[in-house]
């Protein structure tokens, strides 16, 4: 594949730091991956609102093209939605609704159906049936953000731009100072059984904080959280700490899918510790990195607290550094390009209308 496409982009969330209120994980690469794309010499054409400007009131995404009809494309991406009760299931008029389930049904029927158009379906949150007829469409390819994907989908990772790695400064980030010894950033989602585990134990015996949406918080009355806090501030909260664990839900542990929360953490000198219950876990951290349970989450940020700022502790974070290379935004543009020339095949004119 070496020519131009025009691709109509689909996803739900934000291209700058959006709203506080808000799970979308994807602004820690979203934008970087979009621009990569339009650098490999295609066009991209959003689908969805700008919720950046709507909801955010900020004109980071003025640069990009946004269309609410039914544009020309030679190729549709959706970052795949789900059915959420009460949320993307009601009415449109219903208070609290919101459309991207119905936007993408319509785009799906659109393009996918009636037209024959080329589909890409990013499930980053593994919320596709493994029955749903999308996976046997032949104009469909299906992609997961894990190393082992579910059988007939491609892998495509949560990317890192290259420059972000290869600007890191391993002993900088060692000597650097920080107030915490441990901390997690994310949700409650289908993590307690982790959390119980591997933080909740090490906590109670460190400085340490939690950030994001706990509704369940009183379970753990031992663990300091602080709430959800905006975008910005995840930087901050990982800089300010020396270790963090990366709790992942069953369905990405078992399949190796790592959120962007690693090199969130890595990029800001936060060691992660991987619970060895991930699937292909040496993949992502040192061995020495790797945790059975909170006594050796304890042990783990004991020795980093000891070592800090030592050649010992910087030589860690270029190891965790070099764990990264797997999610390289290039290696994730290529995987794209890979699968969109296996998809520009000759295919009916009808599905090129409108350009």
């Amino acid at each position: 594949m070496d020519h131009r496409m025009r691709i109509g982009y689909s996803f739900w969330g934000f291209l700058g730091s959006g709203i506080t209120d808000t799970p979308d994980g994807g602004r820690s690469h979203r934008r970087a991956f979009i621009n990569a794309i339009q650098g490999a010499g295609h066009d991209v054409v959003f689908l969805q609102p700008n919720r950046d400007l709507l909801e955010a009131g900020d004109r980071v995404a003025d640069r990009y093209v946004f269309d609410g009809g039914l544009p020309g494309i030679d190729v549709l991406f959706t970052e795949w939605r789900w059915p959420i009760d009460g949320r993307n299931t009601t009415a449109c008029t219903a208070d609290g609704h919101t459309c991207d389930l119905h936007r993408q049904t319509e785009l799906l029927d659109h393009y996918t159906h009636a037209l024959g158009t080329p589909s890409i379906v990013w499930d980053k949150d593994r919320m596709l049936p493994l029955k749903d007829p999308l996976r046997r469409h032949r104009g469909v390819v299906v992609c997961e953000a894990a190393l082992a994907p579910t059988p007939g989908a491609r892998s495509l990772l949560f990317p890192v731009d290259d420059a972000l790695l290869a600007e890191a400064d391993p002993a900088g980030l060692a000597a650097q100072p920080r107030t915490f010894t441990l901390a997690y950033v994310g949700n409650q989602y289908d993590r307690d059984e982790a959390f119980d585990r591997y933080f909740a134990p090490a906590a109670a015996h460190v400085p340490h904080q939690v950030a994001g949406k706990w509704p369940n918080a009183g379970r753990w009355p031992g663990v300091h959280f602080v709430g959800r806090v905006p975008f910005s501030a995840v930087s901050r909260i990982y800089a300010e700490s020396v270790a963090t664990v990366l709790l992942l839900p069953d369905r990405y542990a078992a399949v190796g899918q790592m959120t962007q929360r690693i090199f969130e953490a890595v990029l800001a000198g936060c060691v992660p510790l991987a619970p060895s219950t991930i699937a292909h876990v040496d993949q992502f951290v040192p061995e020495q990195l790797i945790v059975d349970d909170g006594e050796d989450v304890l042990a783990a940020v004991h020795w980093l607290v000891c070592n800090a700022g030592t050649a010992e502790h910087a030589d860690l974070i270029a190891a965790c550094l070099a764990k990264l290379d797997v999610f390289q935004l290039s290696r994730q543009v290529q995987a794209l390009q890979t699968i969109l020339g296996e998809l520009d095949a000759p295919r009916p004119q009808a599905a090129r209308a409108g350009r």
